[in-house]
């Protein structure tokens, strides 16, 4: 068993030592504690990639609706090359 890279023994140590510091009793209310907070580190996560992945497919659909768009924005930057080039006057 291999838990973010804690072996059995490792896991064993250290709840022993939650044992001796926080107590028989408070020691389950705890461990809730903790699994709620996973849970909800796991929600928030889970639901930051959706949105993350919802905003990329909504990039990449607009650039497959406008084929053009790589060719306009080189014109666009050969443009402003070409005006950069000329004198002011």
């Amino acid at each position: 068993m291999n838990v973010f890279g804690i072996g059995l023994p490792e896991l064993a140590v250290i709840a022993a030592i939650g044992l001796l510091v926080f107590g028989p009793k408070r020691l389950p209310e705890l461990g809730k504690t903790l699994g709620r907070t996973l849970k909800g580190f796991q929600s928030a996560s889970s639901e930051f990639e959706q949105e993350f992945r919802k905003a990329i497919n909504t990039v990449d659909a607009s650039v497959a609706a406008q084929p053009d768009a790589p060719v306009i924005a080189e014109a666009a930057t050969e443009a402003e090359e070409t005006a950069a080039d000329k004198p002011a006057g």
